[in-house]
């Protein structure tokens, strides 16, 4: 599945926690601190909740959608069709894959 790049910048002058939680069991979890902008990756379709803590406890802040967030969409992977069409109009040669030297198992 794709993900797609997101970016949450916590303008607020404390610490909070952002949930990111998503299709197939998708859960990411992590400390934003004030002023801090956090980059992730996530699947469409994902859901974003902000927390907080107050002297009651943690507090859910905010809730959104991740398309709210997101700065880039992940291209889908090259196929060896793609890279035919390529080399048919001369922009570069249709070569099958070879390992670079030095990641080839010694």
């Amino acid at each position: 599945m794709a993900h797609t790049t997101c970016g949450y910048r916590n303008a607020s002058d404390r610490m909070v926690i952002l949930r990111c939680i998503g299709p197939e069991q998708f859960f990411l979890e992590r400390v934003v601190f004030p002023f801090e902008l956090l980059s992730f990756e996530c699947p469409p379709n994902s859901e974003v909740e902000i927390w907080s803590h107050s002297l009651g406890g943690p507090e859910m802040v905010e809730s959104f959608p991740s398309r709210e967030l997101v700065i880039e969409e992940q291209a889908p992977e090259a196929t060896a069709a793609s890279l035919d069409t390529i080399a048919s109009l001369g922009i570069a040669e249709a070569k099958p894959h070879q390992p670079t030297p030095w990641a080839a198992a010694s």
